[in-house]
């Protein structure tokens, strides 16, 4: 029987709530599965056929040290899904802009480089943006995300310095259908679309995660959305899972983000979601062996 690990962070040693669904179907899938703290010294990777990136929450603190777990498994020769390839690609999120060269529409985003001296103000006023998002290039969760306008851009200059001359910065517009109407999330498994869920801040926030207050729900995304997320999907190498967030205006999807390595996926929004992701772990696991 196939030893599979679900990677998770040291603050899910048991896997989230929603990782735990997935428990029974990839049993029903003849897989023997068990829940593995990625930064464990004493975990044996090289004794599982297979580790899945789940609750890797903490990636984004250790990014060099993450890439490194994930070149020694890759050279044991242990199964990681999504690829290393996909991994590696997708830890920068300068993906997005390798993703608008190749057609794909995001949200508009510029890419402020160290060398640069222009303000974050003056940054505004050139593009004429009201509004922004100062974002790591390298993060999870929102984390040192922060909203500004022309007229406090000034007290978020040192974290945009900060990020600039770090991990990267880039500054994307804040589209005001995100407070209103919400973010999409399209989920699917061996690039086959499951479900979707829509994805609300809390009143005063541009944030939709849950630990800022957001709230979810499952819902049937646009036919743009689904247009515009498939087609990015057939631009990559074969995922066994993928998250595509993006925000609808003027009747357009824009990406806003691609997640394949370690996104929320509501499971439990779907009754199926759990079997399906089952099915496209140990359906790529099968193919390997």
């Amino acid at each position: 029987m196939p030893r599979v690990a679900l990677a998770t962070s040291a603050k899910y040693p048991d896997l989230t709530d929603d990782d735990r669904l997935l428990l029974r179907p990839l049993a029903d899938c003849g897989l023997n599965t068990i829940p593995a703290i990625w930064t464990d010294p004493n975990f044996v990777w090289s004794s599982c056929d297979a580790v899945v990136i789940r609750s890797c929450w903490d990636y984004h603190l250790k990014s060099e040290e993450f890439l490194r777990w994930i070149a020694s498994l890759e050279k044991e020769g242990v199964a990681v899904l999504n690829s290393p390839a996909l991994i590696r690609w997708n830890t920068d999120k300068a993906y997005l802009r390798n993703l608008e060269t190749r057609g794909v529409t995001i949200v508009p985003t510029v890419w402020p480089e160290p060398g640069l001296s222009m303000g974050l103000r003056d940054h505004l006023q050139k593009l004429d943006w009201q509004k922004a998002v100062v974002k790591p290039r390298i993060s999870a969760t929102a984390q040192r995300t922060q909203l500004v306008t022309k007229d406090d851009a000034r007290s978020t200059q040192n974290l945009f310095d900060e990020l600039r001359h770090g991990v990267g910065v880039m500054l994307q517009k804040f589209v005001d259908r995100i407070a209103e109407e919400g973010e999409w999330s399209l989920i699917f498994f061996a690039g086959e679309f499951s479900h979707a869920v829509l994805k609300i801040p809390s009143v005063g926030d541009f944030r939709v995660q849950n630990d800022f207050g957001g709230s979810s729900r499952i819902a049937e995304p646009p036919p743009c959305a689904m247009q515009s997320a498939t087609g990015i999907l057939r631009l990559l190498d074969p995922t066994v899972y993928a998250r595509v967030d993006g925000v609808l205006e003027d009747d357009q999807f824009l990406l806003m983000e691609l997640e394949l390595i370690e996104p929320a996926l509501f499971l439990d929004c779907h009754p199926e979601a759990p079997l399906r992701f089952a099915n496209a772990i140990a359906q790529s696991i099968s193919a390997r062996r």
